[in-house]
């Protein structure tokens, strides 16, 4: 079992020496080309901008780890998401530098290993950059990174294994992913959400080969999509996360633009990103007493909705019927967006309830 150990110096002088820049922020200019863009006009801009940067080696990590993953208050302790309990006493701590690091583990407690909160099976196992990429990469729990192994993240019913600080695998509870998932204390899943929107902008173009539950034609798939904007929406950046992004930069030298700017996440993922309308034929969506409304003026062979509120949190999902779709309305007053899919064009509609 890993022991809490006071007054622990850090041998390596690596950590002694860590550059000033490491508390700065983005250069002036760094988004300049962003500017004005949404979509994938502006992934294209943001993946730019990241791309390119200093890879480094992935046994040099246990080497950055102290300086992006400890405590707050300490130095020498490790910051695990995945046994943390935010405003309480964490079963187990670990301490860089000592065996507390390790590769073999027979339990929770045992040691901390290195954890691709972005699978690396799901881009191709060791590849680089991808592998030793710093913004998806945390010190976690041995034990508690092999439960979660590569699963998708998601929303638990009824747990087959909890971790002691809360965190737990078992069948997905969203709609459009019945497998089992890993879900995270609700204090990090901003966090994660966040590394997942960075991992598929940074690489954008070169994810089509890409392959999860969570992933579809290179990109999110759409109830894990759903699924990551509600957490991006309800746990927001915090001071944790904008320090590691200072660090990380001055030692890698790119981002997490999402973390600068989380209204960017909208802009590219959101209901209503790079979603042309045409003037032609286009379903109409209209709200009738306790009714939405949803007409289709021509033939299609598959139809969707999906209903979000303004912060981009999936209310409603559903098929289409015919020619005319009623939806019972149970909402409050307020700005909506319906996302209507034909086939495979898509279509955002606001309404007001």
């Amino acid at each position: 079992m890993a022991r809490y150990l006071w007054g622990m110096r850090i041998t390596h002088l690596f950590l002694l020496i860590a550059p000033l820049c490491a508390f700065g922020q983005p250069p002036p200019g760094y988004y300049d080309a962003a500017a004005g863009l949404s979509g994938d006009q502006l992934r294209t801009a943001l993946r730019d901008i990241i791309a390119g940067h200093t890879v480094l080696d992935y046994g040099s990590l246990w080497n950055y780890f102290p300086l992006t993953d400890h405590r707050e208050g300490s130095t020498s302790l490790v910051w695990d998401m995945y046994s943390d309990v935010p405003g309480g006493t964490p079963p187990y701590q670990y301490v860089f530098g000592t065996s507390d690091q390790c590769g073999n583990y027979d339990s929770e407690g045992d040691c901390f290993n290195r954890e691709h909160s972005f699978p690396k099976s799901w881009f191709g196992g060791d590849a680089p950059p991808m592998n030793s990429d710093l913004h998806h990469l945390y010190p976690t729990d041995g034990y508690v990174n092999n439960k979660r192994g590569e699963l998708p993240f998601g929303r638990v019913g009824s747990a087959d294994w909890t971790g002691q600080n809360g965190s737990r695998t078992g069948m997905n509870i969203s709609q459009g992913y019945n497998g089992t998932v890993f879900e995270p204390l609700d204090a990090y899943k901003g966090d994660l959400a966040r590394a997942h929107f960075y991992m598929l902008t940074r690489y954008w173009g070169q994810t089509a080969s890409w392959s999860s539950p969570g992933l579809q034609s290179g990109d999110l798939a759409q109830w894990y999509e759903a699924l990551l904007l509600t957490w991006h929406a309800s746990d927001p950046v915090s001071e944790k996360e904008m320090e590691r992004n200072n660090i990380v930069f001055a030692h890698q030298h790119n981002r997490n633009p999402f973390i600068d700017n989380p209204q960017w996440v909208q802009s590219i993922w959101g209901p209503v990103a790079s979603v042309q309308e045409l003037d032609a034929l286009v379903p109409s969506v209209r709200v009738q007493g306790d009714e939405l409304i949803i007409d289709v003026p021509y033939a299609y062979t598959s139809g969707g909705i999906e209903l979000f509120d303004t912060a981009g949190r999936v209310l409603h999902t559903g098929s289409l019927a015919g020619s005319s779709t009623r939806i019972p309305l149970q909402l409050s007053s307020g700005h909506y967006v319906a996302l209507v899919t034909i086939d495979t064009q898509r279509h955002a509609k606001r309404f007001v309830r």
